[in-house]
């Protein structure tokens, strides 16, 4: 497979947090939810509070890796009316205040009947410099990594606990921008803890590609972000975020979502003297 070079936004990210001593944090939220009239509001001031990139999730009927809550907010999303041209409208808004960079999460059907070309294209004039796609196998990636590299996006390839040497050897021709290391082979959720599935992955991984890499699926809170900015690049918090969203009432859920950001932020910085953390 061929990989046209990307080098934008996202690859400066966690560069900063590298030289910050720190894991990159990288909070998700369903497009549009928990309230489509303030998304874009809840989502700069999460970018505010310590956020170093946003995946912004497409909603689809039958997300593969979500979990109960993620799925709750995607089916509601598609009830709210949110498409991907809505999600493209939030962007937009979303990077003309913030200069974070914003990543696109979803499945590949919305993207294929958008039209992959048009997709990428529209995606990067709305500030998108990454996109996972978490149900195209590396061996069928080809079109839609040449749209997004067309168009100087980062198409973020996945790892799992159960990946193969030989699946990461295949992995690492195309990391780019960062590997998303799922810290369990299963859907997302927040977990007490993750460090002994997620650990050895993210060293297997380290072993084939330099390309950093986050880790998600499961972190609960700060007790467990601390865990993997042990040893991985980048800490991915979703679930625990969209279930405080919906669970807080309206008019606190930005200070509640700044508050909860924070507190990741603070705990994914490496202690002074920690040597497990390599690049």
């Amino acid at each position: 497979m061929i990989v046209m070079p990307v080098h934008n936004a996202l690859d400066e990210a966690f560069a900063i947090a590298r030289r910050e001593g720190r894991a990159a944090l990288l909070p998700y939220l369903t497009g549009g939810m928990p309230d489509p009239d303030r998304f874009v509001d809840v989502a700069v001031a999460i970018l505010e509070a310590g956020g170093d990139a946003l995946e912004i999730g497409i909603p689809f009927s039958d997300p593969l890796l979500d979990g109960p809550v993620i799925q709750s907010t995607q089916q509601r999303a598609l009830d709210a009316g949110i498409t991907p041209a809505r999600c493209l409208d939030f962007a937009a808004a979303i990077n003309a205040r913030a200069a974070q960079p914003l990543i696109f999460m979803t499945a590949y059907n919305p993207v294929l009947a958008y039209g992959l070309e048009r997709f990428c294209r529209d995606a990067r004039a709305a500030g998108i410099v990454g996109l996972i796609v978490t149900d195209v196998p590396l061996e069928e990636q080809a079109e839609l990594r040449g749209a997004a590299g067309a168009n100087q996006i980062h198409l973020i390839a996945f790892a799992t606990p159960t990946s193969t040497p030989e699946r990461l050897q295949a992995l690492a021709g195309a990391a780019s921008g960062f590997v998303y290391g799922a810290s369990v082979a299963g859907v997302t959720g927040a977990r007490d803890s993750v460090v002994a599935t997620a650990e050895p992955m993210v060293r297997a991984v380290r072993e084939v590609t330099d390309v950093p890499i986050a880790v998600g699926f499961g972190i609960a809170g700060p007790r467990q972000a601390a865990e993997v900015a042990a040893f991985a690049d980048g800490v991915a918090v979703g679930t625990a975020l969209v279930r405080l969203l919906d669970e807080t009432p309206p008019e606190d859920r930005i200070e509640a979502a700044q508050r909860f950001i924070r507190e990741l932020r603070d705990a994914a910085r490496r202690e002074v003297g920690d040597v497990s953390y390599v690049q």
